[in-house]
């Protein structure tokens, strides 16, 4: 049961929202934040209203009912419409409760997608360089736009480490659920006797974070640069080119080294540099809210194992959920990641549902 003065707050927002609007003195800098909440409003607005009209249509329907006990076609219509009504009402208040629901402010940024191999060697870079064109596949699907941060390759050709910027529509709300350790059990094609290797590669998804969102003191920042260097050492350089930054009160370190310019690399840095402190907030605050923490899939330790790919079997399977897709070489060519995004994000609606109870 949703609390009556939860739903009247709802209705009372929208028409404030209203005439401000429409008074024309809202300032430019709030006019599109403030539109966008009077739009969200207006989604779910005639359901408020409906739920507010539940009592006084009962009672009208139970007036009829108790009013005309000889008119047994009226009463079965009333009783009839009754039960409709009680549906109804339900139907609302799932939708209420689901809106009501604590956002996430970082729902709507773009996200920076750190992809690195872990345990299994050069099979492990090959793995990680599958998770990015499984990645690169979704995102050509929503067509959203992805940038190379950076790049380090292996000697089998996967990746070591590649980092990257997802620009578009509601990129974070999505990709937040594949933050975790990403398990890959098969047969590497350097094995000669058919045993299946287990192999893993980390994936970290922070949303990008802007000057507004997080202030970094120059200050507070130590940056050296250096040349830059190719594989075996070679310099792929001259000048002094690679940046490393330093966010001296937190001790977050990056480097930079991808560009043959200094200053890119230095926006690039500064880039990651700044989304990895807005993260390591945001989960500090998150971690002080136990509840909401606990209401979370997806978005906490990096160290948790989230999802197992098993080739022989051909079936991916996500721990989190428990849920098992035996469409292996489908969720890696991005055709069916969305049926697993959509039961992670159920089930974490069910668990903030259970919270706000």
């Amino acid at each position: 049961m949703i609390p009556i003065k939860k739903v009247e707050a709802i209705i009372d927002r929208h028409n404030s929202l209203e005439k401000e609007l429409s008074s024309g003195k809202v300032d430019s800098k709030n006019y599109a934040k403030k539109s966008k909440e009077y739009s969200d409003l207006g989604n779910i607005i005639t359901l408020a209203r409906e739920y507010l009209n539940f009592e006084k249509n009962k009672k009208e329907l139970d007036q009829i009912i108790n009013d005309n006990k000889s008119d047994k076609e009226m009463i079965t219509l009333a009783k009839k419409e009754l039960i409709e009504l009680k549906q109804l009402k339900e139907n609302y208040e799932n939708k209420l409760k689901i809106f009501l629901l604590p956002k996430d402010d970082d729902d709507q940024k773009n996200a920076i997608v750190e992809i690195r191999a872990g345990t299994g060697g050069l099979e492990a870079t090959l793995f990680c360089s599958d998770l990015f064109k499984m990645y690169e596949k979704v995102c050509s699907k929503k067509k959203w736009k992805i940038e190379i941060i950076s790049i380090s390759k292996s000697e089998a050709g996967g990746f070591k480490e590649v980092i990257f910027l997802v620009n578009g529509n509601n990129i974070y709300s999505y990709l937040k659920y594949e933050s975790g350790v990403h398990r890959v059990q098969r047969v590497p094609s350097t094995e000669t006797q058919g045993r299946v290797h287990t192999s893993a590669a980390t994936v970290a998804v922070l949303p990008e974070a802007e000057e507004v969102d997080i202030q970094i003191k120059e200050s507070d920042l130590r940056i050296d640069v250096f040349r830059s260097g190719g594989p075996g050492g070679q310099s792929v350089n001259t000048t002094d080119s690679a940046v490393r930054i330093t966010h001296i009160p937190s001790g977050v370190v990056v480097s930079q080294q991808d560009e043959k310019s200094q200053h890119k690399n230095k926006a690039k840095a500064l880039k990651i540099l700044r989304a990895r402190v807005y993260e390591a907030e945001k989960n500090k605050r998150d971690k002080e809210r136990s509840s909401n923490r606990k209401s979370q899939i997806g978005t906490g330790d990096r160290s948790e194992r989230i999802r197992t790919y098993n080739f022989p079997q051909g079936r991916v399977t996500d721990h989190r959920i428990n849920l098992t897709l035996h469409k292996l070489e489908e969720f890696l060519s991005g055709e069916v990641h969305e049926e697993m995004n959509e039961s992670l994000r159920l089930r974490e609606q069910d668990l903030k549902l259970k919270n706000l109870e």
